[in-house]
């Protein structure tokens, strides 16, 4: 997985967080990747974006990885031009990335299939109801998980407080935490 270390930047202070998972995924041959929040980047002048390194970029990690396992990423956010600019970010790998425009929890009931990889970012900036918000997103996706799936939590205390109590009353424990992130899985 030669290519996680393009996002080894010293900006990128989520990156080793991003590996642990994204290391322990490849060893369980998780492939179906499913993201709440997609990476917007930052603006640059008016109209450009460009790569926002404190961010963490996930969806081009992701992407990345799903392209490497030959496995697929669906991606949701709430905003047109945040999945415009992810679109923008993710081109080389665009056909293993579904990016849909629909509020995360939404997008979570309807959703269809079992979830290898769960990742949970959505309303950043917006802490006043982030930590309900994300905990009401992992009770509508928890049954599209199985013994095998991860579940990775950003933004840890800001949003993450509420969610963490939920999965570890319903079975999840914690696998690796950092400043910023927090894993879980059901082992």
């Amino acid at each position: 997985m030669d290519f996680l270390q393009y996002y080894k930047n010293p900006k990128n202070f989520r990156f080793q967080s991003f590996e642990f998972a994204l290391l322990e995924a490849k060893k369980r041959n998780l492939k179906i990747f499913v993201e709440t929040g997609v990476a917007r980047g930052k603006s640059k002048f008016l109209f450009f974006s460009k790569i926002n390194w404190k961010d963490g970029m996930s969806t081009l990690i992701f992407s990345d990885y799903v392209k490497h396992v030959n496995g697929s990423l669906t991606t949701c956010d709430i905003d047109q031009k945040n999945i415009n600019n992810a679109k923008k970010f993710t081109k080389k790998n665009k056909e293993f990335v579904n990016y849909v425009v629909n509020d995360s929890i939404k997008f979570l009931s309807e959703f269809n299939k079992m979830i290898d990889f769960l990742y949970l970012d959505s309303l950043d900036g917006q802490f006043e109801g982030a930590s309900k918000h994300q905990l009401e997103e992992i009770k509508v996706a928890i049954k599209y998980l199985h013994k095998n799936s991860l579940v990775l939590l950003d933004d840890k205390g800001a949003k993450t407080n509420l969610s963490i109590d939920f999965m570890l009353k319903n079975g999840l424990k914690i696998l690796n935490e950092t400043n910023e992130q927090v894993l879980l899985c059901y082992e």
